[in-house]
């Protein structure tokens, strides 16, 4: 039987996806969490053998979760769900250790077959997914500034276009407020703005973010 754990923090987008996988013999989902930090929480303590990670939650959210529960308990798995579709997130997600990445308009059957490869020790990725990564490491042109970000101002710059103030970012982190501010100040030269209000603008137009999460 295999274990899973079902993060997101909307109960309604849990609820369903637990009603899939427990329809599934192989599938026991042993709980359903609403945030980063009670997913790291319940890792620590239960050790699933796969967990369904929303990236964009509230609090630490999904990035810096997967990085988290990786640390915590390195025989559990983490497959990530995502609207993002675009780079840099799907590539930073993987490069924080997470074995799968899923858009979260995939079919039923395609996290099915996800969560069987990645318990069996395999890495997935949905196939657009895939491809988008591919044709942006071969196309200089058509590269988003985002990329420049390192996976720690990836995630500051996440939370702080979900409105997350500098001292709850500290505090999520477990980082001073000078050096979220840092951070803050090292991604705006990157990006060459100055606020923000442009780095939310930024975000939008490039994907990172959208209006409606889900």
């Amino acid at each position: 039987m295999i274990k899973i754990l079902v993060v997101d923090d909307h109960e309604l987008v849990r609820t369903g996806i637990s009603r899939i996988l427990n329809d599934v013999k192989d599938f026991s989902v042993v709980a359903q969490v609403g945030c980063g930090e009670d997913a790291v929480a319940y890792c620590r303590k239960h050790t699933p053998d796969i967990v369904l990670m929303d990236v964009g939650m509230p609090g630490i959210g999904g990035l810096e979760a997967t990085k988290k529960v990786m640390r915590v308990c390195d025989s559990t798995r983490v497959i990530c769900l995502s609207m993002h579709k675009e780079n840099p997130i799907p590539a930073k997600i993987m490069q924080a250790g997470a074995y799968g990445f899923l858009t979260k308009d995939a079919e039923h059957s395609e996290m099915i077959n996800a969560i069987y490869k990645v318990a069996s020790g395999q890495k997935y990725i949905s196939p657009e997914i895939a491809q988008k990564i591919a044709i942006g490491a071969l196309d200089l042109n058509q590269s988003n500034p985002f990329e420049a970000l390192t996976e720690r101002e990836l995630e500051i710059t996440l939370m702080i276009t979900r409105g997350v103030k500098v001292t709850e970012i500290a505090r999520s982190l477990s980082l001073s407020a000078k050096t979220v501010n840092t951070y803050r100040y090292r991604t705006f030269d990157k990006l060459g703005i100055d606020s923000d209000v442009e780095l939310t603008h930024l975000a939008l137009r490039h994907d990172l973010i959208q209006t409606s999460t889900h």
